[in-house]
Parts: structure tokens; sequence; C-alpha cells
């Protein structure tokens, strides 16, 4: 972590780490999934599961075609909440705060290492758009497949990442069904400061 971190951040992401851990070791297919809301210039709200593909104290990332429906809503209010729940875990974190596009070195340093059908369908796909058809996208996919075949396929402009930059960082740990007595603690950044509460349930 960076020197000088504060340090009730330091142990919020800490806390995340270990549990994000021992998701990835109890046979969850995708324990970096995570529910991502977002909401439009009218405030109307709109949620999709994304994958988390790296965090560290400069916030969560994730990546997509930013002229999809989310790209487009993180456009004009740039801020988010995500959720993950870890079902064998019984434990769910919750992140909320702002949003920023990583640089372009990072996206490009990720893009490389996306695999080349998944670079192919980034090129193909309009994502959010209405597509009269799967054969036109398969169509498409041809397309760019021959276009670069034999050759790298460099990284769209429109798709790159987003850092969900943390204000607020809650962990849920589910209690006996029968009484409902989960714990809930929720660490929040405060002007310059973090803080930290456990919340009812």
């Amino acid at each position: 972590m960076t020197p000088g971190l504060d340090k009730l951040y330091r142990e919020a992401l800490d806390r995340f780490g270990e549990v994000y851990a021992r998701a990835g070791e109890c046979g969850i297919t995708e324990p970096n999934a995570m529910n991502l809301a977002t909401v439009d210039a009218r405030g109307r709200p709109s949620s999709r599961v994304v994958l988390l593909k790296e965090y560290d104290e400069r916030g969560f990332v994730f990546y997509t075609n930013h002229n999809s429906r989310k790209g487009k809503d993180l456009d004009v209010v740039p801020r988010a909440a995500l959720c993950f729940y870890w079902e064998p875990l019984l434990e769910q974190v919750r992140i909320e705060g702002s949003v920023e596009t990583v640089s372009e070195e990072e996206a490009d340093a990720y893009w490389t290492t996306r695999p080349r059908n998944s670079q192919i369908s980034a090129w193909a796909s309009q994502q959010s758009e209405p597509l009269d058809s799967s054969a036109e996208l398969e169509r498409r996919m041809a397309e760019i497949a021959q276009t670069y075949h034999g050759q790298k396929i460099p990284r769209p402009s429109y798709w790159s990442g987003y850092r969900v930059v943390p204000d607020m960082i809650e962990f849920w740990q589910g209690g006996e069904y029968h009484h409902r007595i989960h714990e809930r603690i929720c660490y929040q950044r405060q002007a310059d400061s973090w803080k930290v509460n456990l919340l009812n349930p």
C-alpha cells in the first residue's frame, strides 16, 4: 500500500482482500463478478453484472465499451455503486464512489491480456444498441477476424476501463437466517479522512 494512506482506508482494503481471497477459494465460477449500478441524466437507475479486473488503493477497475448504456451513464453522472455477494460465504461487500477513466497505458496493457475472440467481439459489438440478428453480429466478427488475420488487434478507442474511487465500503456478514442478525461494518470517507461504524442489520 502507498505510504501515508489513511489507516482506516488501508484496513478496509485489507479486509476486502481477505474476503475476496476466500471467495476465490470456495468454488465460485467468477468470484470477481459484481453488480454495477449507475444512473442516467434523468436520475433513472440501471444495474448489471460486470467483472472486477483489478483493485488497489486507487479504486476498483472494470472494462467496457464506453458507448454502452453504462458508459453513457458514467459520462453524465460519474458515480457508481458496486455490490459483491458470495453465497457460499454469506458475505457481501458494497462500494460507492466517484468514477474516473483509467489511463490509455493501463487500458492498452489490459487489452493485450484479453483472448483474441474477446478482442474481436469488442470491435464487432455495438454494445447496448439494437441488433437485427445474431447473424449480423457473426458477420461483423468474421470481417474483423479477416481484417486482422495474422496481426495484433488494436484496442478500439471507445473501449477502456473505469475506476470506481470509493468513498464508502461496507462489509456484510450473514447471521443466522432465523434471527437475521447480520454484521454490517461501514467504512466511509469524511473530508480527508475515513471513519468506521458498526451498522444495525
